[in-house]
Formats: C-alpha cells, sequence, structure tokens
C-alpha cells in the first residue's frame, strides 16, 4: 500500500480530501510548522485549500525518509476525523489495485516511448546552439552535430594542483596547452554513475553537455540508459518549491513525462550550470536551515545517475559531498589545443577571414593563448569576419579585439541581460564594477601574482568580501586542501583590465615608471583610439577624476618597427 504514496494522481485525489485539514495533519506527520506556514500563507504557488494540501504532502515525502500508508492513517487519526480516514483507506485501496494490475509491459512501454520522445526532443532543439554576434545583440545558430569541435578535457586534480602551485606566468601559459587530454569517447562510454566536469566561465561545459545530449540520442553513448533528462540551474532558480523529482520532471518534461516512477537504474540526470544556483551554500551543508525545497531536490537527484557541471570553484566546492564515492570522474575542461584551434576557423570563419584569423592566433603568443578558450575564439573569428578593413596582412587593433571580446564577456557572463554594450554603460554601477575588476587585476599584475587570495585583494579593495559575487566570471575561485585561492578566467583578460586601470587611473610618468606595464604599452596606447564605433569608447570614460587624460600623444615615439600609428589606433603588422 506503501506505493501508491508516491504516485502523483494519487497524490492529488488524496489533497482534495483533506482540504482545510492539512495543516493539523501535517503537524502529526512531523511536518516542521514553519514550512506549513510558509505554505498557509503563499497564495501563488498554494491558491487553494487543495494546493495547500498537496504541498504538505510533498513537504511530508521529502523530509521523511521513510513515508508509509500507516503513517498517514495515524495521523488523520490524531485530528481525529474518521470519516475522511475511511474516504482516504478506499482511495488508496483502488490505485492499489490499478497499480498491482497493470502489465509490466505496459509499464515498458510507457518507457520506451518516453526515451524516444526526449531523444527526438534533444535531435531538434539541441542540434543548434546559439552565438550572440557583433554588435552583441543579434543570433546566429551553429550547428552543433556537424561543427562541434572536440575540447581539451584532463584530470581536474592535475590542472587544480598546476592552478596552486604555478607561479610564472609563463609557464602557467604553456602548461594550459600540455595536459594529457582525455578522449571523449573514454569519458562518456564507462558509464561512471557521477561525473563533474569543471571549467572557467566560456571554455565550452555546454557545448559539451549538448553533444552528450546528442549523442545518447543518436545511440552513440550511455546505451544502457533510458532517459537523460537535461536541467540548467538559472530555471531552476525560478522554481524553488519544487519538492522532489517527479514534480521537477512534470514542469521541465511535461509533454513527455507521463507520471511514470523513474527507477535509478534507467535515469540520468544533467545539471549545467552549477555555480548560478541560488541555494549553494544550503546544497552544500546540511547543516544549514533551508527554506526553499529545489535543494532537498537536487540533492535527491544525487540518487541516479548524473552529470554536474560549473565553474571550477563550484565544482572544486561540491565534489566535497562524493568524499566516499568510488565511482565518480572528475574532469576539467581546458579550451581547445592548436588542432582544435585550426578545426574551429575552418568550420565557422568564411572563406576569405580564414588565413586572417590563422596568421592572428599564429603570430600572437597572446591571441594564441586567447584562443585556446571557445569563448574568446569565437569573439575572435567574429570580429575578424565582421571587419572590413582586415586584410591578410594587416589586423585591426589588438586592443579593439579585447575591448570587444571583454565586453562581450561582461554581458553574458557577469551582467547577464539583454541590453546593448551602450545601455549597460549607462549605468555608474556598471562603470563602478568594471574599474573595480581593473584594479584587482592592475594590482595584482604589478605584482606578479597569477594565483591569489581574498585577503591579498581585501588589503586595497575592502568591498570586495560583499561584492565577491559580482566579479565571478572574470575571476575564477578554486577551493584546496590548502584553502581558497583565486585567479582571472584568462590571463590576457587580467593583461587587458590591467591596462584599463592603467589609462583611466595613472598618468603617462606613472605608466612609464612602472616596468611590469612594458608589456601593456600597445594596449594602453590602443584605448585612445578616436573611432566612434570601436567598443573601446566605453572604457576610457570609468574615472572621471583623472585629469591627465588623454595622454595618447606622449605615447607616439614609442612604436615603430612591428607596430604604427593609424587614425584608428595602433595597426599590428602581421607578416
Amino acid at each position: 500500500m506503501d506505493a501508491v504514496l508516491q504516485n502523483s494522481k494519487f497524490q492529488i485525489k488524496l489533497s482534495e480530501l483533506l482540504d482545510q485539514d492539512w495543516f493539523k495533519i501535517g503537524i502529526f506527520l512531523n511536518v516542521e510548522q514553519y514550512n506549513l506556514e510558509s505554505i498557509k500563507i503563499d497564495f501563488i504557488n498554494f491558491p487553494k485549500q487543495e494546493d495547500k494540501a498537496n504541498g504538505m504532502i510533498k513537504k511530508w515525502l521529502n523530509i521523511d525518509e521513510n513515508p508509509t500508508f500507516e503513517k498517514l492513517k495515524l495521523a488523520i487519526l490524531n485530528i481525529p476525523k474518521h470519516d475522511l480516514l475511511k474516504k482516504v483507506e478506499d482511495l488508496a485501496s483502488g490505485f492499489f489495485t490499478m497499480l498491482s494490475v497493470l502489465p509490466a509491459d505496459a509499464l515498458n512501454k510507457d518507457l520506451l516511448r518516453m526515451s524516444a520522445e526526449l531523444k527526438k526532443y534533444y535531435l531538434k532543439y539541441y542540434g543548434k546552439i546559439g552565438e550572440l554576434q557583433l554588435l552583441l545583440k543579434a543570433s546566429a545558430n551553429v550547428d552543433l552535430i556537424q561543427k562541434f569541435v572536440d575540447l581539451c578535457v584532463v584530470n581536474a586534480a592535475n590542472a587544480q594542483v598546476d592552478a596552486v602551485f604555478s607561479v610564472e606566468r609563463k609557464d602557467f601559459l604553456k602548461k594550459q596547452m600540455n595536459y594529457t587530454p582525455i578522449p571523449y569517447s573514454e569519458i562518456f562510454t564507462k558509464e561512471e554513475s557521477v561525473i563533474l566536469i569543471s571549467g572557467i566561465a566560456g571554455i565550452g561545459k555546454t557545448w559539451l553537455l549538448r553533444k552528450c545530449l546528442l549523442d545518447w540520442s543518436n545511440g552513440l553513448i550511455w546505451k544502457n540508459v533510458e532517459l537523460v533528462f537535461y536541467l540548467e540551474c538559472r530555471r531552476l532558480n525560478q522554481h524553488q518549491n519544487i519538492s522532489n523529482i517527479n514534480e521537477l520532471l512534470n514542469v521541465f518534461y511535461k509533454d513527455i513525462v507521463n507520471d511514470i516512477n523513474i527507477s535509478n537504474d534507467t535515469a540520468l540526470f544533467i545539471i549545467d550550470g552549477l555555480d548560478e544556483f541560488k541555494y549553494m551554500n544550503e546544497l552544500l551543508n546540511s547543516s544549514l536551515t533551508c527554506n526553499y525545497p529545489i535543494v532537498n531536490t537536487l540533492k535527491e537527484v544525487q540518487k541516479y545517475k548524473h552529470v554536474i557541471a560549473g565553474r571550477v570553484y563550484a565544482i572544486d566546492q561540491y565534489q566535497s559531498l562524493y568524499a566516499k564515492h568510488s565511482d565518480k570522474l572528475t574532469i576539467q575542461i581546458m579550451g581547445f589545443n592548436e588542432n582544435g584551434i585550426n578545426n574551429y576557423v575552418e568550420n565557422h570563419v568564411v572563406e576569405e577571414k580564414k588565413q586572417v584569423v590563422k596568421t592572428t592566433s599564429k603570430e600572437s603568443p597572446i591571441a594564441k593563448a586567447m584562443a585556446s578558450v571557445p569563448f574568446y575564439l569565437s569573439s575572435m573569428c567574429k570580429i575578424i569576419s565582421d571587419s572590413k578593413n582586415i586584410d591578410s596582412n594587416t589586423f585591426l587593433t589588438m586592443t579593439d579585439l579585447y575591448g570587444n571580446i571583454f565586453l562581450y564577456f561582461l554581458r553574458e557572463h557577469i551582467i547577464k541581460n539583454n541590453k546593448l554594450v551602450y545601455e549597460i554603460m549607462e549605468d555608474s554601477s556598471n562603470k563602478k564594477c568594471i574599474l573595480n575588476i581593473c584594479k584587482i587585476a592592475y594590482k595584482l599584475f604589478v605584482e606578479n601574482k597569477i594565483i591569489f587570495s581574498k585577503e591579498e585583494i581585501q588589503a586595497f579593495h575592502s568591498d570586495f568580501d560583499k561584492n565577491e559575487g559580482n566579479y565571478f566570471g572574470f575571476i575564477e575561485k578554486i577551493e584546496t586542501d590548502l584553502g581558497c585561492y583565486y585567479q582571472f578566467a584568462h590571463l590576457t583578460i587580467m593583461e587587458f583590465c590591467a591596462s584599463v586601470y592603467a589609462y583611466n587611473c595613472l598618468s603617462n610618468k606613472e605608466v612609464m615608471a612602472n616596468k611590469r606595464l612594458k608589456s601593456c604599452l600597445s594596449m594602453i596606447c590602443g584605448l585612445a583610439n578616436k573611432n566612434q564605433n570601436s567598443l573601446i569608447k566605453f572604457l576610457v570614460n570609468l574615472n572621471p577624476m583623472n585629469e591627465s587624460l588623454p595622454w595618447f600623444s606622449s605615447f607616439r615615439n614609442l612604436f615603430s618597427g612591428n607596430r604604427k600609428i593609424g587614425q584608428t589606433g595602433i595597426i599590428w603588422i602581421l607578416a
């Protein structure tokens, strides 16, 4: 009889019977009173008494490790309401009989139907992935099946150790391109019950997960898994009152799932964007009081096969929940190697611009390092492809390239809205946020610090602790046995941010006196670009207190040979 409690149709009918008695019954089922009060006053999610009764039932089933029909009967008797008990017993008896006579092959047919519909759904809607085009407004779809480029995937433990102990910037860049990759087939054909995937923002985590969905749909991986459910944390945040797996699936896959009890052996869950989950602290710390049922629902996912992806700091924290789990693989995405970069260019850049992109990444070490990150390479390809003034021998300022990528990254990974760049930069708080990020980059760059602690940042930015979350994306957080460390998502972004701070906040004398800024001089000069069609103009008015600007002319004589000054800034000669 206990099995009927898990049937969602039975729960609905039971809710109708309990009606206004739900609160008292909830007390005798040991549901915390604050949870009952929360349901009682929530007129949005529980407008009717039967809705509130249903919310109480789901809460009880979620918190009770062994919910039984006998416990429900005793709770009703304690009210006491014998007539209600008789109605509930009759209802349960009817459902029990129905479930008992349902043929096993009918359940199997339903499972096969759902599996086929899920595969059809993923192939239809996940075969293409949207990429924003410059000027950061229009969207274009990339064919993921035909144009997917293998990412460099490595053992996460090795990458994390290097992130902490690597102190030389050149060595770090060299290592980034020389990890021993794990073949895609080796990761996803062994079918570990838990796979944790980490990587910096824009490195290709979502690309990889969606490729997995397509490969499962085509019968290439996870051949023993009947059902795969893909869920994004940014969408889970909007459904904080979902209290169990069945409810979760009925919300996100209501047209496919048909009130079937999902077996631990047949289903696999993919959770994307763990770092974006609002209630991360409650998920990690069972000792914290949590009023949001969605947290316990995500914990319930751990009973099934699952893949969790997120930024490095989030996965580092989350994997502590699996300390004693043997059937687990933890990997980190490191982006493209040289072959991956070339393959991406071949598949995504128009024929007449391919050589310019390849030459750019080959001749410029900084551009090559940046190109290893799919997000940056995608941006570079768009900028070059959309420019009318680039030929095989010249490239419109590298600073212009960095500025476009910086603002693209800011909008997609920090601010996350659909506003145009000029609208974002009209907000003074956004300008302040950018200047603070650039200040952190500058202070640490001139001290040659790639890895840094919160205390080192707080020494010159006392509000960092309160605003830490606003900087994640540009800055990544790493949890290790030695403590918590931070680093910029990519070293070229750190260098560009340091240049933006120097331009906005230092005089030309201060810049010239700082030997560490020598490698940034070309970028600092590039920020003086007067072209109103360049997005750089939004990054040079962050600090109105600096009266020494503009001072571009002071640097005019510094550049010769492989660079020349033009009307649009610095033109780099790549030949």
